[in-house]
């Protein structure tokens, strides 16, 4: 399991830009489509609001990689 630390300037930043953002996915597209599948976790739970507010100290797990919000 590989695990990448992501700081964002705001408050949240949304799931589906999460991944985009940490490499985890290359479109949007394609991030909202392993959402709605139930293939992302959000803090160990698997999450299919692509939406989602992820706020510093949560994290989400896509295949082998972790994203740590900071």
């Amino acid at each position: 399991m590989k695990t990448k630390k992501i700081k964002i300037e705001g408050e949240f930043i949304r799931l589906q830009d999460l991944l985009k953002l940490g490499g985890a996915i290359d479109t949007g597209g394609r991030a909202k489509n392993v959402i709605q599948n139930g293939e992302v976790k959000v803090n160990g739970e698997i999450c299919t609001m692509r939406g989602k507010k992820i706020r510093p100290g949560d994290s989400a797990e896509f295949k082998d990689l972790v994203l740590i919000v900071e």
